[in-house]
């Protein structure tokens, strides 16, 4: 089942120190499981797919208001695909498919 998810960044492009992906707490709820430590995000890279692991540890993540993915790789990979910066309240949405339990790879772009 293809999901979208959306890029996120915690202030503006110009004192943004953490990107990520906004996950639509529907799918939090349906695909995580708080017992996890981490996920497996898997991005589009030259050859194949780079994997990140990235925590959901964090309480806020199981919060109504900060249900965030969120790591320097998955700043990395936005600004290397030229999705950084956007436009405002513009951000993409990226196409998101369930590869397994804690495992999701970003198909791409939507918008």
């Amino acid at each position: 089942m293809a999901l979208v998810w959306t890029a996120w960044k915690n202030g503006s492009h110009e004192s943004a120190t953490d990107y990520g992906l906004k996950v639509p707490i529907a799918d939090r709820n349906r695909l995580f499981d708080k017992r996890w430590q981490t996920v497996v995000l898997e991005l589009p890279a030259e050859h194949g797919f780079a994997e990140v692991e990235v925590s959901v540890s964090k309480a806020s993540f199981w919060t109504a208001k900060c249900h965030e993915l969120i790591s320097k790789e998955i700043a990395h990979w936005l600004r290397a695909r030229r999705l950084i910066p956007w436009q405002t309240h513009r951000p993409p949405k990226l196409l998101v498919e369930e590869m397994g339990p804690r495992r999701f790879r970003v198909k791409g772009v939507v918008n």
